[in-house]
């Protein structure tokens, strides 16, 4: 009978288990055997079936049949074509094994018929084994009869036996096989099964990979935004005012290169602590940085915006008690709607801050600005959809626009609402 290893995958991704050498030798053996035939099923079909025919033929030739026939004086061209038909159509077994199964028929009631009684008949059952493994299982109603009916017409010609044995005998024959091959196709399914959960929990696996990567990647985008744009910003600032004070007041223009120095150095240490969570070194000793801002800096932002020239005035009611990630937020909105006026607004431009604290992380914030006819709309296209992004994260509203006429400048107001309860 066809070996069931060729008729069914390997599982992929089994676990390595402790074994005797005979058995890792079998199984390793085994698993080769199955990817040969993977490879080349044509080459396994013809040995197979080579096997089958050679079997019959010595059977013919060695006078192996005239133990069991019926009919000693059979020609021998009978004999030969019955061989080889009963035998040759099992090449297709696998790819076509219900038009195997009627091929062979005819051979098998002419063997019953005449009385050969040649046991190559016997290979039917190897195609009621393929149907019960490939097919529809209500296949095998029509199979079963028509593997009876040979042995039928065998009993009712020639008398031998009682039917109930001769077609019992057959019928147990047939069951077996269809168990074995109801019992591999099953084991194949779940097999099938098993792989296409392991695949799908990978492609799963990996996309959340990328959609965490992404993520990472926006964040850092959005951090790296907000320090360079803003510091920049205020270096900018300062280095117009000094260069413009060169000429008269000296110690003032020292005083701007000394503050372009501090706003330097503080948006390097920002940036190396956060480039630093893309290090995968573990053994490097980590930099001595300082924390995420919060805002209890808030006060070191607005004075490095006056200094650059733009007079910030603040309104604080409540009590700043913000988790973390909401002094952040609050922070990078406040620290964008600056660096924007800066950009943006004009030397005569003022700025106003109004920050009310609520209950349970509730905050609003407004900043606003009195720039030339609403011209501080971020032109970088990454500003507002980062303010934005950061807002959403807490369920939260932004607006970003000019100032209802007739005053002028810029609007930016935030809205963080309650912590919901987890």
């Amino acid at each position: 009978m066809d070996p069931v290893a060729n008729d069914q995958e390997a599982p992929s991704g089994e676990r390595e288990r402790s074994a005797e050498p005979l058995t890792s030798s079998m199984h390793r053996l085994n698993q080769w055997i199955r990817a040969f035939d993977r490879r080349h099923p044509l080459l396994w079909d013809l040995h197979f079936t080579g096997f089958w025919v050679t079997a019959a033929l010595v059977d013919y030739t060695g006078g192996g049949w005239r133990s069991i026939t019926h009919n000693p004086d059979a020609p021998g061209w009978l004999l030969l074509t019955l061989s080889l038909g009963l035998t040759v159509p099992l090449l297709l077994r696998r790819t076509h094994p219900a038009a195997v199964l009627l091929v062979l028929a005819p051979f098998a009631l002419v063997n019953a018929w005449t009385g050969a009684v040649l046991q190559a008949a016997l290979l039917q059952l190897l195609a009621v084994y393929h149907i019960a493994l490939r097919l529809p299982l209500r296949n095998l109603w029509w199979a079963t009869a028509l593997v009876l009916a040979p042995v039928a017409l065998s009993t009712a010609r020639y008398g031998e036996g009682d039917w109930s044995r001769q077609i019992g005998s057959q019928l147990t024959s047939i069951v077996v096989a269809v168990l074995i091959g109801i019992t591999v196709r099953t084991r194949r399914s779940y097999t099938e099964a098993l792989e296409d959960r392991a695949r799908r929990l990978e492609i799963e696996r990996d996309q959340q990979a990328r959609i965490a990567a992404a993520a990472e990647r926006a964040r850092i985008a959005r951090e790296m935004h907000d320090i360079i744009g803003h510091n920049l910003s205020v270096i900018t600032g300062l280095a117009d005012g000094g260069a413009y004070a060169a000429a008269k007041s000296p110690e003032r223009a020292a005083q701007a290169l000394d503050a372009i120095a501090t706003t330097s150095r503080q948006a390097l240490g920002e940036l190396r602590r956060l480039l630093d969570v893309l290090r995968d070194d573990e053994t490097a000793h980590p930099a001595e940085l300082t924390p995420q801002p919060t805002l209890t800096d808030l006060d070191q932002l607005i004075n490095g915006v006056r200094a650059a020239g733009i007079p910030v005035h603040t309104t604080i009611e409540g009590r700043a008690d913000l988790p973390p990630g909401r002094q952040l937020t609050v922070y990078r909105v406040i620290q964008e709607a600056l660096t924007n006026t800066l950009k943006h607004a004009g030397p005569n431009a003022t700025a106003e801050i109004a920050l009310s604290y609520g209950d349970k992380g509730a905050v609003t914030v407004t900043i606003t600005d009195t720039g030339e006819s609403g011209t501080t709309v971020p032109a970088d296209g990454r500003g507002l959809p980062g303010m934005r992004e950061r807002t959403a994260l807490y369920g939260g509203t932004l607006e970003a626009g000019p100032r209802p006429r007739p005053e002028q400048g810029w609007r930016v107001h935030l809205h963080l609402p309650e912590e919901t309860p987890q």
